[in-house]
């Protein structure tokens, strides 16, 4: 079993907070000396504060800047795309 402590700022991963979870793609924003701030990536971005001793089933990845590149090209393209049926009504 993993934690939040073991994440750092700045930087992009795939994990399974439980077990029976789906993969989640988080960015941790902000660091204070007992939280951390983090970006959870789903169908919009939530914003939420983790405790640095909250579990994490499984750390599967740290995205490099490559891959993050390449995600963020086909989010932002669903983002618009999301974006642009809502302008048609």
């Amino acid at each position: 079993m993993y934690s939040y402590s073991l994440l750092e700022p700045g930087c992009y991963y795939l994990i399974q907070e439980k077990e029976d979870e789906p993969v989640t793609l988080i960015k941790i924003t902000v660091e204070t000396d007992q939280c951390l701030y983090i970006t959870q990536y789903e169908d919009m971005p939530v914003l939420v504060w983790k405790k640095k001793a909250d579990p994490i089933f499984d750390i599967l990845e740290l995205l490099s800047d490559d891959k993050v590149k390449e995600w963020e090209a086909v989010y932002n393209d669903s983002q618009d795309a999301y974006y642009e049926e809502e302008d048609d009504e």
